[in-house]
């Protein structure tokens, strides 16, 4: 399928090149659609929200009431998650 790049894609093209996909692109598309980027926040707004969330977790960890993982624990947790989503595709 051949495409000008003056005229605009229609909706019915789109969907035949998004069915062209892999199943995992689609999937991505498809999320990708059902939840756009961003929310409306202002960037100041956005680091302040990091800065909170940070906050909130150091005091968590350093009052005891959270401990934290160490990274190779957390790789070979998702080291497996992803070996069983392979094996049920």
């Amino acid at each position: 399928m051949r495409y000008n790049f003056d005229m605009p894609m229609t909706a019915h093209d789109i969907l035949e090149a998004a069915n062209r996909l892999s199943r995992a692109d689609r999937s991505w598309l498809a999320h990708e659609l059902l939840h756009p980027p961003g929310d409306g926040s202002t960037d100041a707004e956005i680091d302040a929200a990091w800065r909170d969330e940070v906050e909130r977790r150091i005091d968590q960890i350093e009052s005891g009431s959270e401990e934290a993982v160490p990274w190779e624990t957390v790789q070979r947790e998702l080291d497996s998650m992803r070996s069983q989503l392979k094996s049920k595709a």
